[in-house]
Parts: structure tokens; sequence; C-alpha cells
């Protein structure tokens, strides 16, 4: 059991991210022994990757369901939304005494794939951050707008949970192995430690790859953290489900009718173009006639806007789905 004290300034210095890097690092320790949720993924990178040493230096780092990774991989991000880019201009920044103090840290015999890393950490780095590029373009990029529409309404839900309710609320809603009472927070991990946040307060970071672990990162120099799986993880590779009933579709039209069904989970324009199986100028304009219909509302996240049904859709749905 992790536990995590709080004082009232870590209340208010609590905040959410995202992290591409992340993403790339943790999908690698997956993609070697893929679970059910991930296994769709899995099997369309595969044939992507190439063979041989090209991503050599990026998968000896990650081993298949590696339960310890090097600490500067993957730095939590210091900002919102940082780009792949800007995270690989931190990692390769990285003091060359913290990359081997890191590697020598690592379980078992250094793999040879490591060995120039260690030898020449600020080369090391740079080929690294080439290698980490290549996987991405091919691994994960096709993908990112889906993923990052998830990520984006997992925090939208979060925000709302914490206006509502508070730390309370928004802490007892963010996983099942989380625990928030007397300013002490029980994360149900197999780490057994006790922190005290010290005013450093705790960074939230939604992660597709981290599922269904929680992982968390608590030592100096970075803002102590916590990544967890989002809502609606499970749903994320699977095939599009059937709308909603013949009957709403005639009510309100077929494409808007499949645009409400598709919100289980916050969406931007593109993702329910795609799921809609329409232009994003046409689902612009039909989330335009249900917005004035009072149907969904949106919510502005960043660069993006995110639309959320509201509770007279859920409604309408739910009677729609009961006949």
């Amino acid at each position: 059991m992790l536990t995590l004290t709080f004082t009232t300034g870590d209340l208010a210095n609590v905040r959410f991210a995202f992290s591409p890097l992340w993403e790339a690092v943790a999908s690698v320790r997956v993609l070697g022994a893929p679970d059910a949720v991930h296994r769709p993924w899995a099997d369309q990178v595969r044939p992507r990757l190439p063979r041989g040493a090209d991503l050599g230096p990026l998968f000896a780092l990650v081993p298949a369901q590696a339960r310890v990774l090097p600490g500067f991989l993957a730095p939590p991000p210091a900002t919102p939304m940082p780009d792949l880019d800007f995270e690989l201009a931190v990692l390769v920044a990285t003091p060359p005494d913290v990359v081997r103090a890191s590697l020598d840290d690592l379980p078992g015999p250094r793999p040879a794939a490591l060995d120039p890393l260690h030898a020449d950490p600020a080369a090391g780095l740079a080929e690294l951050a080439r290698v980490i590029r290549r996987y991405w373009d091919l691994a994960l990029a096709p993908y990112w707008p889906r993923m990052l529409t998830l990520l984006q309404g997992d925090v939208l839900h979060r925000a709302r949970q914490l206006t509502g309710g508070g730390t309370r609320r928004l802490f007892s809603d963010l996983d099942p192995r989380v625990r928030w009472a007397d300013d002490v927070l029980y994360v149900g991990i197999r780490t057994s430690r006790s922190v005290a946040l010290d005013g450093r307060g705790l960074l939230l970071v939604p992660s597709v790859f981290a599922w269904p672990r929680i992982f968390a990162k608590l030592d100096p120099p970075w803002q102590p953290t916590l990544r967890y799986p989002p809502r609606g993880v499970g749903m994320l590779w699977a095939p599009a489900q059937a709308g909603p009933s013949e009957a709403l579709g005639a009510v309100v039209g077929r494409t808007r009718a499949a645009l409400l069904g598709a919100l289980d989970s916050p969406a931007s324009t593109t993702d329910l173009a795609r799921r809609a199986g329409v232009s994003p100028g046409a689902a612009s304009q039909h989330l335009t006639a249900l917005r004035d219909a009072g149907l969904v509302t949106p919510h502005r996240s960043g660069r993006y806007v995110l639309y959320a049904r509201t509770t007279a859709a859920e409604a309408l749905l739910a009677a729609a789905r009961s006949t």
C-alpha cells in the first residue's frame, strides 16, 4: 500500500497533465505481452515495426511487463499538454550522472544494447530520442487523436468531480484502488511506502497504456506523480458499436442519433466524425444543431473543444434504448 499525506498546500497544487512520451514508453511495455484490452492495438502495430536492432535501445530499456523503469526515461511533464518533441528535448537534456545511476539501479545484468548509453549518455540520449520518434510515428501517431480524446474526456470528468465535490470526490472516483481519508491518499499498489508530499502537491496523469495498473513516481527532482487508467480505456480499441434505435434516428436524424450515441465520454468533433462515418464539417453542423437543442454542451480543453451529452440527451437515449 502506498500512502500519500497531504497538507493544505498540497491540495492547492494538485494538477493534471498528459504525456506522449510516457505513452510511448508504457506502450512498449505492453507490446511485448499485451492484455485483452490492448491486443487489438498490438496486433495492428507489430507488423509495422522494423526487425533487428533499429529499436533496440528502447526495447532494452522497457522489457515486456517491466515493473521497474529507468527514472530518466519518462519524467513527469512540467506543462499540462506537452507535445512529444518538447518531452524528447527534456529527455535529451538529462544529466549524464542521472542516466548512469538509473541504469545501474535496474535489476539484473544490463543488456548490451544499453552499453553505449551508459558509456556516453549525451550521444546515447540523442540516439534514444531518434528511436522513440521513429517508434512513435509507426506505433502511436495514427492512434494519438483517439487516445488524446479519451484522455481529455477523463480530465474533463475529473474537473467536474472536483468542482462538484472537492478533493474527496475527485480521489474517490479516480480508481477503485484509490481511497481518500483524513488528508491521506491510500493507493492500493504493491509499493509499501509512506510519503509526505510536503507542499509539492500531486500530478495526476491519465494514461492509456498504464491500464490495468497505477504507476507512481515519487522521488525528487520530479513532482510526485500518479499515472492511472482513464475512464473508458477498456473500449478504446473496440469496434464501433451499433448506434441508438432506428426510432430515435427517425426523430432527430440518423447522423445526430449516431453522434449522441457516440458520446458515452466527451469527444472532439474529429473523433465524433470518425465514429459516425461523416466528414468533420458535417459533424460540426450536426453538433451545432444538437447544442442549440440543449442535447450537447461544448467544453474547451486547451486547443480542443470536447462535446458532452446533457441530462436531456441522456434521458432521450435511455427512453430510445428501452423501446
